[in-house]
């Protein structure tokens, strides 16, 4: 299976990532199998680092083979659940919360998703309200490679660069 990482660098040797706080599912690697979304991720990036830096960044995709190997703890979410939705919270609200899985799959909290979640976070709106709310959002795929045993699954293929 290909999955994309959307970003300013091309990155042949993935590494968990723990200096961005608010991630779905906590600190590690994020692909997804939306080539598209990779994309949008990439030129997102480089619009906010060419704005912090004032010098153009790239946006590039780079693209690996993952081979699912069922011996890793992997947790699946189907959809936009109450169970996601836990996920979610507790990784967001929480930065000493850790879960034991090496790959998280499911639904990626979006800017609209984002808002709910933060909701949900600030006590504004119950969860179960939340979930029904969502059921009406097109929430795109990640796949989050949480443990470095994990990113053994990732063989870099290639990267290439997104115009705008």
């Amino acid at each position: 299976m290909l999955v994309y990482h959307g970003t300013t660098l091309e990155i042949r040797q993935p590494k968990i990532i723990t200096t961005e706080i608010g991630r779905d599912f906590g600190f590690a690697f994020y692909t997804t199998d939306i080539k598209e979304q990779a994309e949008r991720w990439a030129l997102r990036r480089a619009m906010i680092l060419t704005r912090k830096n004032k010098t153009k960044a790239s946006a590039v995709v780079n693209i690996y083979e993952w081979d699912r190997d069922e011996a890793y703890d992997i947790l699946e979410f189907d959809g936009a659940s109450m169970e996601w939705l836990d996920m979610v919270v507790s990784c967001r609200s929480n930065l000493s919360f850790k879960h034991d899985h090496d790959i998280v799959i499911g639904k990626i909290a979006n800017d609209n998703v984002g808002e709910t979640v933060a909701y949900v976070i600030h006590g504004i709106m119950r969860k179960e309200d939340a979930i029904e709310r969502l059921k009406f959002e097109k929430i795109n795929n990640q796949i989050a490679f949480c443990s470095e045993n994990s990113l053994n699954q990732l063989k870099f293929l290639r990267s290439y660069i997104v115009e705008e």
